[in-house]
């Protein structure tokens, strides 16, 4: 596995815009620049990132800047400006060599899966799920905030799960306002387990829904991933946006017959976005179903309701749960 090497204080980030501009928000986004800024890091953009529009630009002009920042010696690491829907259109005009020639940190957060997920399967370069440019608009920063910013500047501290989530799932006001549960759940087991369990395995995972349409496609390299490092075994986390039960339950089994579930030791899922009308038992019901020899938690800090943890691709992690309580830990090997 490629770790790049972290920025430092002084150093530049590169955003760019892969997927959708920041043109409808560009108050919320500087605020998040500030925060970046007050880390110590220069700051450089691409000429689409403040495009007001659900495609920054044309599927090869956002590769095109993707890689003006991978040649850009002074850009330490590559921040997707925000989420989409139309980054996969990209991938087609991804330069995988200059990638390779030139690994750096690359992060993001849901619709940037595409990005994330391929480098990390396909080119074996680790990469970092959790934040966009965008994402430090709270203020004060919440600790999930703070956590993201000193990973992203190589301090891989313990994540603990969070005391409390924002059940409004409110895009611009945030409010902390119910008990957050990891609820773990064992083969062979009805309800979840209150017992202290451990685990430890590779990290490898992102946004379902965008993982669900790379499959089989030539940028998902998860085959050669979990061949690779199956003595290592997996930890796989999902950040579900809006997939419905029965959706869930099948892209699951979908991946489970493909193999890419082989020596497993635990799935954590995040809280679903938007689960329509179901509850959360009717998602569980059915993975126990998809899932029913692996090890699952539910109700993660994971995606995007707030708060939420930072992971990276490809890293080894060691996974404590008891009593509805998680703390990840994340090392480089």
């Amino acid at each position: 596995m490629i770790y790049p090497e972290f920025p430092k204080r002084g150093d530049m980030i590169g955003i760019c815009a892969p997927s959708a501009g920041v043109g409808h928000k560009i108050e919320s986004f500087e605020l998040s620049l500030e925060a970046l800024r007050e880390r110590g890091y220069e700051i450089t953009e691409t000429a689409s990132v403040r495009v007001d529009g659900a495609r920054s630009a044309s599927a090869e002009v956002r590769a095109t800047e993707f890689h003006s920042l991978l040649q850009d010696s002074g850009a330490k690491a590559i921040i997707a400006a925000t989420g989409g829907d139309y980054n996969m259109e990209i991938l087609p005009y991804i330069n995988e060599e200059l990638i390779v020639k030139n690994p750096k940190w690359v992060c993001g957060y849901s619709d940037p899966t595409n990005i994330l997920y391929y480098m990390t399967t396909k080119l074996d370069i680790a990469t970092i799920y959790g934040f966009n440019a965008g994402t430090f608009d709270w203020r004060p920063l919440h600790s999930s905030q703070t956590n993201a910013l000193d990973i992203l500047g190589g301090n891989l501290l313990d994540q603990p799960s969070f005391p409390l989530w924002d059940s409004t799932k409110d895009w611009d006001n945030v409010n902390l306002d119910t008990p957050v549960s990891w609820d773990l759940y064992l083969p062979g087991e009805d309800g979840p387990s209150r017992n202290p369990q451990d685990c430890s395995g590779r990290l490898i995972g992102g946004c379902t829904d965008i993982i669900s349409k790379l499959i089989g496609t030539p940028y998902d390299g998860t085959s050669d991933f979990i061949s690779r490092y199956s003595e290592d075994g997996f930890i796989w986390f999902f950040d579900t946006f809006d997939m419905s039960p029965e959706v869930l339950h099948m892209t699951m089994m979908q991946m489970k017959y493909a193999g890419y579930f082989k020596n497993t030791k635990a799935i954590i899922f995040g809280r679903i976005m938007f689960p329509g009308e179901a509850s959360d038992s009717d998602y569980i019901d059915l993975l126990k179903i998809s899932l029913s020899d692996i090890p699952f938690i539910w109700g993660a800090d994971i995606g995007h309701t707030k708060p939420f943890m930072t992971i990276i691709n490809g890293a080894i992690g060691t996974l404590h749960t008891e009593g509805g309580r998680s703390t990840l830990q994340m090392a480089l090997k």
